[in-house]
């Protein structure tokens, strides 16, 4: 036994280094051999579909003086060929680049010379060589916007209203609810875990929106639960490794207001990429709408990232610094939403920011579960539940002026 013991204690030479490397690639190895062998051969199973497996995603339409531009992605598992393309029942001439066959997880752009007409309806249905049809509805025609330095920055005033001010007017409440009591803090802090419950949901939900329309070909439904996963689990080692050093209750207030700014701060990512889409497919009456009812939505925010800092002395640099991790993200929102039309991107982002916000409620509700146990307070009192239950209903009332 004592011999074993020392056998495995022993490290190995340079033999046994080798030797336990080789183990190491040989599965490998073999598997690719495996593989290649697979797609060489085949599986011995010759059967063929009778109908050809095509798949492709329009991403992007625009329409400009020329005609319309489209950019589509081949989803499917074979190459792809365009060889037709009709306008309002009407074959029409159209250029492609880099040209007429896509090769598979590749892109393209359709430019079609078509004279538009603003306000009309058109229907473009784009078939391939083996005669699958793809359509495209277009309800409204409009020129589609120009990006320009001026928009940009007009872009940037929306994030601004939508995002970092409302935030920063809830931070001022901050003198408020600092002079609460140990049992109004946990009402507080309650009040906002309903506040971002309800924002998980939310923003589950507008991921999984996103995701519906994202290519099949990219699992955007996945990606929304995993970035959700991937973004909780890598808060919570965050945390533990923080927790391991001594740290103040200043400094752990201040550590959990910034993660609660982050977390709330990638929802207004998505609140302002709904607005720069809006704008971008020319919807200029909804953007409007949704800039006042986000504004007024996002206010409430701001006291749930002052929560945790009632037992600190924060700087009026500390809430500039909250109030722009919070609210700053709509702006850049609102740029992706007007320049970048990516599904499978925006489905991502929710799903991370779903994580990152149930990762806040679990450290919120952590820190309540110890104050109780310290002060033989009841966790779930009456209060405490009213002040969830009140959190939820003010973001509801809110969400729905959106």
């Amino acid at each position: 036994m004592s011999q074993l013991q020392t056998n495995v204690n022993t490290p190995p030479g340079k033999a046994g280094r080798r030797g336990l490397l080789a183990w190491a690639v040989l599965p490998v190895v073999l598997l690719i051999l495996l593989i290649a062998g697979i797609m060489t051969l085949g599986t011995g199973v010759d059967e063929q579909s009778p109908v050809p497996i095509e798949k492709m995603d329009i991403e992007k339409t625009v329409l400009t003086d020329g005609g319309i531009t489209m950019k589509v992605l081949n989803s499917g598992p074979e190459d792809l060929t365009i060889a037709q393309i009709m306008v309002d029942d009407a074959y029409w001439n159209f250029t492609m680049e880099p040209g007429t066959t896509i090769s598979r997880m590749s892109r393209a752009t359709i430019t079609l010379p078509y004279p538009w007409v603003e306000g009309d309806a058109h229907e473009i249905r784009i078939i391939s060589s083996n005669s699958t049809i793809f359509d495209k509805s277009i309800d409204v025609a409009f020129k589609t916007p120009e990006m320009t330095g001026e928009r940009l920055g007009k872009y940037a005033l929306i994030g601004l209203y939508v995002g970092v001010i409302p935030v920063a007017l809830g931070l001022l409440w901050f003198p408020f609810i600092r002079r609460f009591s140990m049992r109004g803090m946990h009402v507080v802090l309650a009040f906002t875990v309903g506040l971002l419950a309800f924002l998980v949901v939310d923003t589950l939900e507008e991921g999984l929106e996103f995701a519906s329309e994202a290519p099949s070909v990219f699992q955007g439904t996945g990606l929304v639960w995993l970035g959700a996963l991937l973004s909780f689990l890598f808060l919570t080692a965050l945390d533990q490794a923080s927790r391991s050093k001594a740290k103040s209750g200043d400094a752990e207030g201040k550590s959990l207001a910034y993660k609660l700014a982050a977390g709330i701060g990638l929802h207004n990512f998505g609140e302002g990429l709904a607005i720069g889409t809006a704008f971008a497919v020319g919807e200029a009456a909804l953007g409007t709408f949704l800039i006042i009812g986000f504004t007024l939505h996002n206010l409430t925010e701001g006291i749930g990232i002052a929560a945790p800092l009632t037992k600190s002395k924060p700087t009026w640099q500390t809430f500039a610094w909250l109030a722009l991790v919070g609210g700053g993200p709509a702006i850049l929102g609102v740029w992706s939403g007007g320049l970048i039309v990516n599904n499978t991107f925006a489905a991502l982002c929710f799903g991370i920011g779903a994580g990152a916000i149930a990762q806040v409620i679990y450290a919120i509700a952590r820190m309540i579960v110890k104050e109780s146990e310290r002060n033989s307070y009841a966790l779930l009192s009456w209060r405490n539940f009213a002040g969830i239950g009140l959190g939820i209903a003010v973001m509801y009332a809110t969400a729905l002026l959106v």
